[in-house]
């Protein structure tokens, strides 16, 4: 297995300063299960490239452990040779002091984003390109995936094993952390045996990062091999409760929420949605993305929202509706009024056909662009409210916003983030192709130049 990390920072060769290894060495590990070798094939001001290669002895690897399979099972597997848990060992390891994100020689280098071109191959993907994805471009990186045909492909499936290309401006720490917990994640399996230390080591490379991570319950169930109770205990404490969370059940501020609070900008929003579905006319009202609750507890206190429907693909964020809701509970909303589902907004779903109004508020951002043919389907053809109310971030006003950096998007969940005509244009394919009509409004301060900071459409039929 390989792995490859490669800058053109000027001097490039700062690298070696950040790895903690000398780029006119080769330097070798001894691992318990085989050697690893960081050497580089490359190395000038222009561009450094630093490789990880794992010798991993097969034999070594079931001496000794009485294993009940197979013998042929024991000795013919891609343990060897694809990347796996045993490089996340290897990068522990042999990087350690890089993955921690210090530099005795370059304190400010290690602190600072920097391009990194990012090679990994071969690499088990159990669940396609499209995990790998969903894995590593929330993160911000730009990801090349290409399969690696004639190994472990299966009939009309293609091959599990891609060659990945990450690209991007971070810190290499950040980096290192990204491919400990996510590379055995892809893999969906680990080489040994995993107890509660291996919470702590979860938490402790996905500190700043994981919490927020919009695939966090699949990356703590896989991480952990699909033990439930350590599953489980990661989760809590990547959300922890308080006793206070009862009496203010918020959790701590999103990057979006944190930006946007200045202008009290979630307050417009809501207060918009709200006025929108109530002058439709609306008794029963789906909240799609539901998340945990704001608006169905904003909803709530509405005498004409008669039923309410919450929808999101989230286990958790459905729990923590649940509290803030207080659904089943003394005090809470009447048996029946609000109904909590978990499912995919771009699957046709017969549990919201015929409700008079539907609410997306800032959801359709978080999903891939090849992904909204398949929503507006689901929503506008075969659930069909009489009313659609979306609100999405104007990309123009983000200028304004003194603490975010030149095209970088509110939320590290983003997909795209649009400007008011490509919104308008979105806006107008929907009209177009299933009989609404829709009518533009801003949300918050307008800036003459650039807008509003939120964009809303309410479209009706």
């Amino acid at each position: 297995m390989f792995l490859s990390i490669a800058t053109t920072h000027r001097p490039a060769t700062d690298l070696g300063y950040l790895l903690h290894k000398h780029p006119e060495r080769v330097h070798e590990t001894e691992l318990g299960f085989g050697k690893a070798f960081v050497f580089y094939p490359e190395a000038t001001d222009a561009r450094c490239e630093a490789a990880l290669v794992l010798d991993i002895d097969p034999v070594g690897l079931v001496r000794g452990r009485g294993s009940s399979d197979g013998l042929l099972d024991q000795y013919v597997n891609d343990r060897p040779y694809a990347a796996s848990s045993f490089l996340s060992v290897a990068l522990a390891r042999t990087l350690r002091t890089a993955m921690g994100g210090t530099s005795k020689e370059r304190p400010e280098l290690a602190l600072a984003a920097i391009p990194l071109d990012v090679a990994v191959t071969p690499l088990p993907a159990r669940g396609g390109e499209r995990l790998v994805r969903d894995l590593f471009e929330p993160l911000g990186w730009t990801v090349e995936v290409e399969a690696i045909e004639g190994i472990g492909s299966q009939a009309g499936h293609g091959s599990r094993y891609v060659s990945l290309r990450l690209r991007g401006e971070a810190r290499l720490s950040a980096l290192l952390n990204h491919l400990y917990v996510l590379i055995p994640v892809l893999d969906d399996g680990k080489h040994y045996w995993v107890g509660e230390d291996e919470i702590s080591k979860l938490l402790s490379h996905g500190e700043g990062w994981l919490e927020t991570h919009p695939a966090k319950e699949l990356i703590v169930q896989r991480y952990l091999k699909h033990r439930r109770v350590l599953a489980n205990m990661a989760l809590a404490r990547l959300a922890p409760e308080t006793e206070d969370e009862e009496a203010a059940p918020e959790r701590r501020d999103a990057p979006e929420e944190a930006l946007e609070r200045p202008i009290r900008l979630n307050d417009a929003r809501m207060d918009a949605v709200i006025d929108a579905l109530r002058a439709s006319g609306a008794k029963s009202v789906a909240d799609l993305g539901c998340g945990e609750g704001k608006l169905l507890a904003r909803l709530m206190r509405e005498r004409w929202a008669e039923r309410l429907i919450g929808v999101d693909a989230s286990a958790r964020e459905l729990e923590r509706a649940v509290k803030r809701l207080k659904l089943h509970e003394s005090g809470g909303p009447p048996e029946g009024r609000i109904t909590l589902l978990h499912g995919a907004l771009t699957y046709r779903d017969k549990r919201i056909a015929g409700v008079d109004a539907a609410a997306l508020v800032e959801v359709i951002e978080h999903l891939d662009p090849d992904r909204l043919p398949s929503l507006a389907r689901a929503l506008f053809r075969e659930a069909r409210p009489g009313t659609v109310v979306v609100t999405t971030p104007n990309a123009e006003y983000n200028a304004l916003f003194p603490d975010l950096a030149k095209g970088a998007f509110r939320h590290p969940d983003h997909r795209f983030e649009w400007t008011r005509r490509q919104f308008r244009d979105w806006v107008r394919s929907i009209e177009t192709a299933f009989g609404y009509r829709a009518e533009l409004r801003d949300i918050g301060h307008v800036n003459e130049e650039l807008g509003s900071p939120t964009q809303m459409a309410v479209f009706t039929r």
